[in-house]
């Protein structure tokens, strides 16, 4: 196949006054990422940094690399569940190594042309596996929103069991904190329009200003990113090679597809919002060639698995942006922050992240598709729900393998009476 990455085609009737909305719109996508990269990082067992660093590599990779105009990259929701149990699993070490190879299976993916396939799974199958996670991402953050200090499992019934358990040890602080800022994050889309200039901050954002400069002002006893992790550092990661652990790679299998199947669909799911959103075309080979690439070489700066981010690319949509410049700008934003802002990190509440990735899994889940399933045939009811319990009992490779091959069986069948 060409390699053809959608920035070379951008140049065509670029002016200085797209250039200008681009730089404003990847600053305004920067500062959204800042707060959710470091919640997805902390949610999926690692430290706050890796999430940023993560941003900063896929961001500026997938701008530059990809198929699709707008795309931004970085880490996403979706991968929280899977991280989490890898890690759980297997350890950082056998992380690192099973994005780096899900990373060499995209660009294969690529290379063979597969990724008109991918964009052909049934809805069905997607609204399954995305209230899944969505369900899965929020279970994980009750841990931090009642300012519980017990560890997790990876598996559903566990963390169910573990947060029943010691649900009696809540702290009212934590608490307190957590409602206020699921609150403001709620309640700031109905208001935002109303009181002018301040409306167009991210309220992901705000509520993590506010949150911090309290928590600080006050010298409330709030577990921080400086109590948990000793804050950020302010430098960007150096090159280093993975190393692998113990893990017999065969074992590694499983975990490898599942990054693979999933960055595949997101980036591609996301690239597909955007083409309607800016009635543009995406080249989803060229998109998987990119996610690939990217995901290749993020072990070597310490990264998380990325993918196309649908809530920053949104984001960066409606704030302007229209070419790859944006996400590079989003980058190089983030950049600045860690360099110059890394330390007034340490003083952000735990509660208010944890706030903000259930408020994140609130937005993700498709819930009207789940609730009023009347709206679907009795094969499609049977596809979503079935995805939707095997993605949170099991695991997201499970959920989705089950529902691609029911969907071929019904589709068979329904040609077969015709």
């Amino acid at each position: 196949m060409n390699f053809k990455p959608n920035i070379l085609q951008s140049w065509e009737g670029y002016t200085q006054k797209l250039l200008i909305k681009d730089i404003f719109a990847g600053i305004t996508v920067g500062v959204v990422a800042l707060p959710l990269s470091m919640a997805f990082a902390i949610a999926s067992g690692l430290k706050p940094e890796v999430g940023i660093y993560t941003a900063i590599i896929a961001g500026f990779l997938i701008s530059i690399f990809g198929g699709c105009r707008v795309q931004i990259g970085g880490p996403a929701g979706a991968f929280i569940i899977i991280i989490y149990g890898i890690l759980h699993d297997y350890g950082l070490a056998n992380l690192l190594i099973a994005t780096g190879l899900s990373g060499l299976i995209l660009v294969l993916m690529g290379l063979l042309k597969l990724g008109n396939l991918i964009k052909h799974i049934p809805q069905t199958v997607i609204y399954g596996f995305t209230n899944g996670i969505a369900i899965l991402i929020g279970l994980s953050q009750i841990k931090d929103f009642l300012g519980l200090t017990n560890e997790l499992p990876a598996d559903f019934f566990g963390m169910v069991r573990e947060i029943i358990i010691h649900l009696p040890d809540f702290k009212p602080l934590a608490l307190g904190t957590s409602l206020i800022c699921l609150l403001f994050l709620i309640s700031w889309r109905k208001i935002r329009r109303h009181i002018g200039f301040v409306g167009g901050v991210p309220e992901t954002f705000l509520v993590l200003f506010f949150a911090t400069v309290t928590a600080k002002l006050w010298d409330l006893p709030l577990e921080t990113i400086g109590s948990r992790f000793g804050g950020i550092p302010d430098h960007l990661p150096s090159w280093t090679i993975p190393q692998f652990d113990s893990v017999n790679i065969l074992h590694l299998l499983t975990p490898i597809l599942t990054l693979a199947i999933l960055g595949a669909i997101e980036s591609l799911l996301c690239a597909k919002v955007a083409d309607e959103i800016t009635n543009t075309s995406h080249d989803s080979n060229q998109e998987l060639l990119a996610q690939g690439l990217t995901n290749f070489l993020l072990p070597f700066f310490g990264g998380m698995p990325a993918t196309g981010t649908i809530a920053r690319t949104v984001t960066s949509i409606h704030s302007g942006g229209s070419s790859p410049i944006a996400g590079i700008v989003h980058s190089l934003t983030l950049v600045l922050i860690v360099c110059f802002a890394s330390q007034l990190a340490q003083f952000i509440p735990l509660a208010c992240l944890a706030a903000i990735l259930i408020y994140v899994a609130i937005n993700m889940g498709d819930w009207d598709k789940l609730l009023k399933p009347t709206q679907f045939k009795v094969s499609e009811r049977i596809s979503i729900y079935s995805v939707f319990g095997l993605t949170v009992v099991f695991n997201l490779a499970v959920g989705i393998l089950v529902g691609i091959i029911w969907s071929l069986i019904t589709n068979w069948h329904g040609k077969k009476r015709q």
